[in-house]
């Protein structure tokens, strides 16, 4: 009896140290370990891990790029204010009927051309507001031989116009690469079409004096036509005689008799009196210039004429024009109102207007 009473007793022992291990994190029958220590016992080889799926990505489209798309942004736009180079990214403009012109089918195509552009501002309605917009044109010149290695440097502010190289203000007449031909040699390819590119790069201008800067802003395109210029038989000069206010008029020394121009100046109150003599010898000066600028004007056009060669003579003679506008598309506006086919003064006007 009292050997039961001990094993009974052992056994309640026994029972009451397990639990207490069990309470102080242990395991019954081996070494007590911590939670931290059984957290950081390394998982077993083969062991299955939760698969997380990942989130599908949206699905982007981009639409494909049309093989000749940047070809209006290729064509510098000569004679547009610097300040004004990124008003013409404001707008998605459209040039596709150049494209389609340059392209299989059209009407330029297989033949030599030589592009430039440049900006016109007009008034046009976007999404609903009347603004002023920069629009930007492309002039497509159809001619075996480049228009002229030369541009005009003329502008209301300069009195004088100058004819300078092209080098000069760093353009140039580069070949232009459609987009499924730009991984070729270049050498290997023949293209037809060339584009007037400038690498005067926009930061190094605060380095030039502002008045060779202003020179780009008045640029033209130039051509020496076998034709007079409208203006070269104009007998019409601007007068602008220093008083204050400065006198402002035009004078025609063919249609004008300066002493009774001059007594209706004065007789409406534009002119004093006691300036009549000064005035006078002033218009006198500013005839006798431009007289004299006609004169070499004309004598220079005859000597180009004549140093010509016979197949750059037939060059020019045939010659011609087109002047592109940007087509209409949904993020466009509509330009087909304000369409000219003026050029510039030395280009005349174009032959075809698209």
């Amino acid at each position: 009896m009292a050997k039961r009473r001990a094993a009974a007793t052992s056994k309640k022992r026994k029972a009451s140290s397990d639990a207490e291990k069990r309470e102080e994190g242990g395991t019954i029958g081996g070494p007590s370990e911590s939670q931290e220590e059984i957290k950081k016992e390394p998982k077993r080889a083969g062991a299955k891990r939760r698969r997380v799926n990942a989130p599908n990505p949206k699905t982007e489209y981009f639409p494909e790029k049309r093989n000749m798309e940047d070809l209006w942004q290729a064509a510098f736009p000569v004679g547009t204010e610097w300040d004004n180079m990124d008003k013409l990214c404001e707008i998605n403009w459209c040039f596709s009927n150049l494209e389609s012109a340059c392209d299989e089918g059209g009407e330029l195509h297989g033949k030599t051309v030589y592009l430039f552009g440049s900006t016109e501002a007009q008034m046009l309605n976007v999404n609903g507001i009347e603004k002023v917009v920069l629009i930007p044109i492309v002039v497509a010149v159809d001619s075996p031989i480049p228009p002229s290695d030369k541009i005009g440097v003329k502008s209301v502010q300069r009195e004088k116009e100058d004819v300078i190289s092209m080098k000069t203000m760093k353009m140039e007449w580069i070949p232009y690469i459609p987009l499924e031909d730009r991984l070729r040699q270049v050498d290997k390819l023949k293209t037809q079409i060339f584009t007037m590119a400038c690498t005067q790069r926009r930061a190094a201008l605060k380095h030039l004096r502002i008045e060779r800067v202003k020179q780009y802003d008045y640029c033209l395109p130039y051509l020496q036509s076998l034709k007079a210029d409208e203006d070269e038989d104009d007998t019409v000069v601007n007068i602008m005689f220093p008083l204050e206010p400065p006198i402002v008029c035009d004078f025609d020394w063919e249609m004008d008799e300066i002493e009774e121009f001059i007594d209706n100046l004065i007789k409406e109150e534009v002119l004093p009196e006691d300036k009549k003599d000064e005035f006078k010898e002033y218009v006198k000066q500013q005839v006798r210039e431009r007289r004299n600028a006609l004169r070499q004007a004309k004598e220079a056009r005859k000597k180009a004429i004549e140093d010509m060669d016979p197949k750059t003579r037939e060059a020019m003679e045939n010659m011609k024009f087109y002047k592109f506008y940007p087509v209409q598309t949904p993020d466009t506006p509509d330009v087909s109102q304000v369409k000219v086919s003026y050029i510039n003064r030395y280009y005349g006007k174009a032959h075809f207007l698209r």
